[in-house]
């Protein structure tokens, strides 16, 4: 198997002031577990399916909520 095959072409990139509903709706669309997180073209983090249900759900954050107050640095 080759790495083109397997890789996901289409990236899609967070920004820290989206909220966490928006981030897990594109997770869910690209059927991924982690989206990198970038402002001004400078990656800043990444966001995981684990940061939504431990740092959001579990700590009771709305989904409203900025994924930069959960995202993995």
């Amino acid at each position: 198997m080759r790495v083109s095959e397997a890789m996901t072409r289409e990236v899609r990139v967070c920004k820290p002031q989206h909220s966490i509903w928006e981030c897990a709706k594109a997770m869910a669309d690209m059927d991924v577990g982690v989206l990198p997180v970038a402002e001004n073209n400078m990656l800043v983090g990444m966001v995981t399916d684990r940061d939504i249900s431990v740092r959001a759900v579990a700590a009771g954050k709305g989904p409203d909520t900025p994924v930069r107050d959960i995202l993995s640095k």
